[in-house]
């Protein structure tokens, strides 16, 4: 690419020795995007930098796919990416292809050769995130990875770099946009959940298997890189417990409503002691209700938002587009300017930071809070016999609600915080009993409601 204005031609017509090399893995949504923002902000690209971003080639799964008017000379294309990646004149690898392998081969390659890699593959990250740090130190390269996790949110950086002079205790986030459009309709409608998927399928907010959204896959990894870089400790997304939202009923958000509550689906990493009283991290995606007055609650349609506690800095909210090709490539294109600036300095970002080695606790020693709802029979002492198996596993009642006579009797209990494992105990207990006809939900309750 040419170091002057490039505003109506197509990247790379002149080769510029003076370039930052790139090369691409993966042209579909967020590829195609990265290549129309560098064509049409290469001259502010090159001021920024001090030098052109030039794109030496880009892999594909297929070269005879059509892609339209996209500003790149197509005989860059290849369907070799290991060969791209292993090419001389390559000083900076993307990564938008997504997936564990080949992309871990590709990285890992790239990374102990010394190039830098910027990477959005959140998976990876989650599943072997070692593998690509341990490349990195080896190679002594930069690995950047802003867009796994909360789209065009400026979200890892601030973590791993403008906080870590201070202590995080607690990350708090709605990290993934299909499921909070769901939820957030099911709150503005009445709709149950089916009906809410069908629109966000419709609008285009749902892939044709939610799978990863609605059952939490895709949020508990962006819970295991936040974790990992909030509290300096390698977490995988196998350390994440997660339970999906498709329980979530529209009773069950009617019944938040009562309370001044809305349901979302959350990931929550927090430090603290274990039973055992040695310092540890718990980390968790599942709905959850929270109060209105949280700002969280109010994060409404495809939007994601991360709450962050710190102990000087205090509560910190960053909030916006967390997908979609754009926002993603706009993360994806802030890191390719950071890692050229790097290349041209001769400096390098700042390398994983896991010196404390926290271990991770189980979900059964997580404080939480439960909102139980039971379908029990109409007699005497029903609530005294309820009462008495909470009691039974150390677990206070905070609130009883009471509703219907004869079949259409209910109880509805808020615990106060215990530990989730009493709290699953107690529910299993309560499903014992001849008085109870069924447990129509159990959520938990985060943000002091």
């Amino acid at each position: 690419m040419s170091s002057e204005p490039n505003r109506g031609g197509k990247l790379n017509k002149k080769p510029d020795e003076k370039a930052i090399r790139l090369a691409l893995l993966g042209c579909g949504t967020v590829g195609s995007e990265v290549v129309r923002l560098l064509h049409h902000q290469a001259e502010d690209l090159t001021a920024r930098i001090g030098a052109p971003l030039e794109i030496v080639g880009v892999a594909v799964r297929r070269l005879g796919r059509e892609r339209g008017d996209l500003p790149i000379d197509h005989s860059l294309f290849t369907t070799d990416a290991l060969g791209l990646v292993k090419r001389d004149d390559v000083d900076v690898v993307i990564e938008v292809v997504g997936g564990i392998e080949p992309a871990r081969t590709w990285l890992v390659e790239a990374l102990r050769a010394g190039k830098s890699v910027v990477t959005a593959n959140k998976a990876l990250l989650a599943e072997d995130g070692a593998a690509l740090h341990d490349a990195a130190a080896e190679g002594g390269a930069d690995l950047y990875y802003e867009a796994s996790v909360a789209g065009a949110i400026p979200l890892l950086r601030p973590l791993r770099e403008s906080l870590h002079g201070d202590r995080v205790t607690r990350v708090t986030g709605i990290v993934n946009g299909t499921t909070n459009f769901i939820l957030s309709s099911m709150d503005a409608t009445g709709a149950g959940f089916s009906e809410a998927l069908e629109e966000a399928t419709e609008l285009g907010y749902a892939e044709a298997d939610p799978t990863a959204d609605v059952e939490g896959f895709d949020a508990a990894a962006k819970a295991a890189i936040l974790a990992s870089l909030a509290f300096h400790s390698r977490v995988t997304a196998a350390d994440v417990f997660r339970e999906g939202m498709t329980g979530v009923t529209a009773g069950d958000m009617a019944s938040a409503q009562e309370m001044g509550c809305t349901i979302k689906l959350l990931c929550i990493a927090e430090r603290g002691p274990d039973s055992s009283g040695q310092e540890s991290v718990s980390v968790r995606v599942h709905p959850a209700m929270i109060p209105r007055s949280h700002p969280l609650a109010s994060v409404g349609d495809a939007f994601n938002a991360v709450f962050v506690e710190a102990e000087a800095a205090g509560q910190l909210m960053f909030y916006g587009r967390g997908a979609g090709g754009t926002p993603t490539a706009s993360a994806v294109l802030g890191d390719i300017v950071a890692a050229a600036r790097n290349r041209l300095t001769g400096t390098r970002a700042p390398s994983e930071s896991n010196y404390a080695h926290l271990p991770v606790r189980p979900i059964g020693e997580a404080v939480t809070r439960y909102h139980i709802s039971l379908d029990v029979a109409e007699r005497p002492g029903v609530l005294a016999s309820v009462a008495g198996v909470f009691a039974d596993h150390e677990v206070s009642i905070a609130t009883v609600r009471q509703s219907g006579r004869a079949e259409d009797a209910k109880l509805v209990i808020v615990t106060h915080g215990a530990p989730d494992a009493n709290l699953a105990a107690t529910v299993e207990e309560l499903s014992r009993l001849d008085i109870v006809r069924s447990i129509a939900s159990v959520l938990r309750v985060e943000g002091g409601a």
